[in-house]
C-alpha cells in the first residue's frame, strides 16, 4: 500500500510495490509523555524485514479497501483532467487493489489498453481493456516512448530506487504523454481533539513509531514534497501541484486507514517501541466518534513529458 539509492528493503520475491502513509508531531499543547511510554526505534519485539504492505498478508484486501476510499477522490479527478478516453494506452504501477487501474480501462475502450503492474497483482480483478502483469518497477524493463499516461499512487515513498524508478517511468511516456504521481507528506498531522492531553499525545506516538517503521523498511514518508521538483529534475515540464488535506474522525475512510495499520503493522509498532497496551487504546481513540486529527498532506502532481502534441 508507496516509493534515493539505497539498498533494497527485501528480496524481490517478498516485496510488493505498492501502498504507504504516515508520520506524525506533537501537539504543541501537550507535554511529553512520561518516559517508559513513549516509543524507542529498536526496542520491542522484532519486526519482519523488509517492505512493510505485503500484498500477500491477509491484511492486504483491508489496506486497498480503505486507500481507495480514503484517495479515489482525489486520483481520479485528477486523471480525468488530462482528458483520458478512448485511445490511450495507460500504466499504473504498484496497482494495488486495482481501483484505479479499472477506472482508466472503462475510459480508454474500444481502441486503449490500460496496463497495471505490481509485484504480486492477486487482489487486481480481471476487465475489459486491462493487462494485469506481474512485475517489479525496479528491475523489469518497461517500453519507451509508449504510454500517454503514467499513474503511481504511493507507491515510490516505498521504493528506496524511487528516482530511479521516476527516470524509467518517464522514459516510458510517449511525447506529450502526463505522468501523475501521488504520495504523502506525513510529516504534518496531529491530534485536533482528543479527550485528554494523554490520548493526543498517544495518537501522536503510535504516528511516530509508524513513521519510524516505514523508514526502517527502506520508505521515506516525507518523498511527496519532493516529487514536483523530482519530476521537473527529469525534464517534464507543466508541472502542476495539487495538495489534499482532511480532518480524519472515526468514520472517515483515512482514519478507518489508521486504524487498520494497528493490525497490519502490529509486529512492527511494536519493534519500534510501543506496547500491545498503547496500540489497544490507541484503536479505542480512534473509533471515539469525538475524535479528530488532521490528516497528512497528499500531494498530487503532474507533469508532462516534452514533444508531441497534447491530447
Amino acid at each position: 500500500m508507496p516509493q534515493p539509492t539505497a539498498a533494497r528493503p527485501t528480496p524481490e520475491h517478498t516485496r510488493t510495490t505498492a501502498l504507504k502513509t504516515a508520520q506524525p508531531t506533537t501537539p504543541d499543547h501537550a507535554p511529553p509523555a512520561p518516559e517508559h511510554t513513549r516509543p524507542t526505534p529498536g526496542h520491542g519485539r522484532p519486526a519482519a524485514p523488509g517492505y512493510a504492505f505485503d500484498n500477500a498478508t491477509p491484511h492486504s484486501t483491508e489496506q486497498h479497501r480503505c486507500l481507495a476510499a480514503a484517495y479515489d477522490p482525489v486520483t481520479l479527478p485528477r486523471l480525468a483532467a488530462t482528458g483520458v478516453g478512448p485511445g490511450w494506452a495507460c500504466l499504473e504501477v504498484g496497482a494495488g487493489g486495482g481501483s484505479v487501474a479499472r477506472w482508466l480501462a472503462g475510459l480508454v475502450g474500444p481502441s486503449g489498453a490500460v496496463t497495471a503492474t505490481d509485484l504480486d497483482p492477486r487482489h487486481i480483478a480481471p476487465a475489459p481493456h486491462l493487462e494485469v502483469r506481474a512485475h517489479d518497477i525496479v528491475r523489469d524493463p518497461l517500453p519507451e516512448n509508449h504510454y500517454d499516461l503514467v499513474v503511481a499512487r504511493l507507491v515510490l515513498q516505498h521504493v528506496p530506487e524511487r528516482r530511479a524508478v521516476l527516470a524509467r517511468l518517464v522514459r516510458a511516456l510517449r511525447p506529450g504523454g502526463v505522468l501523475q504521481i501521488d504520495e504523502f507528506d506525513t510529516s504534518y498531522e496531529p491530534p485536533l481533539l482528543a479527550p485528554d492531553l494523554e490520548s493526543a499525545q498517544l495518537y501522536a506516538d503510535f504516528l511516530a513509531a509508524k513513521s519510524a517503521a516505514l523508514r526502517a523498511a527502506g520508505g521515506d514518508p516525507h518523498w511527496g514534497r519532493h516529487v514536483p521538483g523530482a519530476l521537473r529534475d527529469t525534464g517534464l515540464v507543466e508541472i502542476d501541484v495539487h495538495p489534499h488535506v482532511e480532518v480524519r474522525h472515526a468514520g472517515s475512510p483515512s482514519l478507518q486507514l489508521q486504524l487498520h495499520h494497528t493490525h497490519h503493522l502490529r509486529d512492527r509498532l511494536l519493534a519500534q517501541g510501543l506496547t500491545d497496551h498503547q496500540l489497544d487504546r490507541v484503536q479505542r481513540l480512534m473509533a471515539d466518534p469525538g475524535f479528530r486529527a488532521a490528516s497528512s498532506v497528499l500531494y498530487s502532481t503532474q507533469g508532462r513529458k516534452p514533444g508531441g502534441a497534447s491530447r
